[in-house]
């Protein structure tokens, strides 16, 4: 978690509002089903939790579904630790399906169970759990896939099923792995057995954060949350079989990295509306990252554009919508930012920069490091904060509206130091009635319900 926010309001002395931000905020609705609400402008002011867990406004209220440690309802035993990315499929007589990323690393205090015919790598800790949701209530929960790495975000696909990212490159043999790891990898929510523990090669090795699929020509579009210098890329996957269901990502395809002329770091472009035209695809030369990082790798003379902490993915009309969590000039970026939204318009070769978020004060409000990203019945935005201080779900309206929607309230710190672990995978009901998003430390898979619509 990051100390930059506080370090830069100390600095500044700020004091007023939470968040700052410029850009048009209803562009990022264009096309969606979002773009047919009203785009309230935040449901009041937090409510706080007589238990102590999670704070919502006044006509909002909580269940808890699941809790790391406690015993999943498959018996395969306790609930994993490090609760992340997020998917929401829809089920039979009103239930809902969530599939839930375990950002496990080997020092996880509770890993995935490993399963037969489940499991990828015997000696990693992290993976997917598979929850059947409804009324509140948890009807199942059992392993969707075992012996991964590091499963951070992800997305849904056209078809209906997950596909869950590693944001790792270990290799067999480092850090006790036994294979290969830095993949993506498909999960059936419904039934995990029909896609198995099967790495999807041809997509890239590399440290995954999120995808997002173009619903006209099936072209996968993913994110590159690389930790150091040279950060990650953005990419696009091209399938043999695009749009062909369960399993027709494993067929293969070519993978190829964003490159905009004259602009080798997003974080040095700081002014919204600025569009660059002519974005090249260059073919990734060694996805499988065999010798080489990917984003080491060389892409000619022209090289190749990076962005530091690329995360969020999403669909959005005729274009596809990523995240820039945060830029760091003391750790190599070109300069500094709290959080951009980019916009690629795949039909006109064209990037824009759409948002850039920044604080205004008080650390313990809503403001910097947006990451995974919602859709809102409201017609707005619902955007997790990953920064420090007091962790949000923040609200986004059209109207340019920043409203607190829900506050962690379970301190992982002490008394005299508090902390809060961050918000993850929050995803709407197929029918628009409930919020479900994860608290990462203690794992805590909440469902939110409300007037989500008035």
């Amino acid at each position: 978690m990051s100390t930059t926010r506080r370090e830069v309001l100390a600095r500044t002395g700020k004091a007023g509002a939470a968040i700052a931000f410029a850009g048009s905020i209803s562009e990022l609705f264009a096309g969606t089903a979002a773009a047919q609400g009203l785009g309230r402008d935040g449901y009041g002011p937090l409510v706080a939790d007589s238990d102590g867990l999670l704070d919502l406004p006044k006509g909002f209220s909580y269940s808890v579904l699941s809790r790391e440690g406690d015993p999943m309802r498959s018996g395969e035993g306790p609930v994993p630790s490090n609760h992340d990315g997020m998917g929401a499929f829809p089920g039979r007589h009103g239930r809902v399906h969530l599939v839930r990323n375990h950002e496990n690393r080997m020092d996880a205090a509770l890993g995935v169970p490993t399963v037969p015919g489940l499991t990828y790598d015997p000696a990693a800790k992290g993976g997917c759990t598979a929850l059947e949701t409804g009324h509140g209530r948890t009807h199942g929960e059992r392993v969707a896939i075992a012996g991964t790495s590091t499963n951070c975000a992800g997305g849904p696909t056209p078809w209906h099923t997950w596909l869950t990212c590693e944001e790792t490159e270990f290799k067999a043999g480092e850090e006790g792995y036994t294979k290969d790891h830095g993949f993506i990898f498909e999960v059936d929510p419904y039934d995990p057995r029909r896609t198995g523990a099967v790495p999807l090669t041809a997509m890239g090795r590399f440290q995954h954060e999120a995808i997002a699929i173009d619903p006209r020509h099936g072209t996968v579009y993913e994110t590159e949350d690389a930790f150091d210098k040279p950060f990650g890329l953005f990419y696009r996957f091209h399938p043999e079989k695009p749009l062909g269901g369960r399993g027709s990502l494993r067929a293969g395809g070519e993978l190829e990295a964003m490159r905009v002329p004259g602009v080798p770091d997003l974080s040095g472009i700081q002014e919204t509306g600025a569009s660059f035209d002519g974005v090249e695809w260059v073919p990734v030369p060694d996805p499988l990252a065999k010798e080489t990082p990917i984003r080491f790798q060389d892409f000619g003379a022209k090289g190749i554009t990076h962005a530091q902490k690329l995360e969020g993915c999403y669909w959005g009309g005729n274009c596809v919508y990523f995240v820039s969590s945060f830029a760091k000039s003391d750790e190599g970026s070109a300069a500094d930012h709290f959080g951009q939204i980019w916009r690629y318009d795949p039909k006109r070769r064209r990037l824009t920069l759409v948002i850039v978020f920044g604080p205004d004060s008080d650390i313990q409000l809503p403001g910097a490091e947006p990451d995974n990203i919602a859709l809102a019945p409201s017609g707005g935005l619902m955007v997790c904060e990953d920064g420090d201080g007091a962790q949000h779900v923040y609200g986004l309206s059209r109207r340019g509206t920043v409203y607190p929607m829900a506050r962690n309230r379970q301190n992982i710190g002490t008394p005299e130091k508090p902390s809060w672990g961050e918000f993850a995978g929050a995803e709407f009901s197929p029918d628009g009635g409930t919020m479900y998003v994860n608290c990462y430390k203690p794992g805590t898979t909440f469902a939110i319900t409300g007037h989500w619509r008035r």
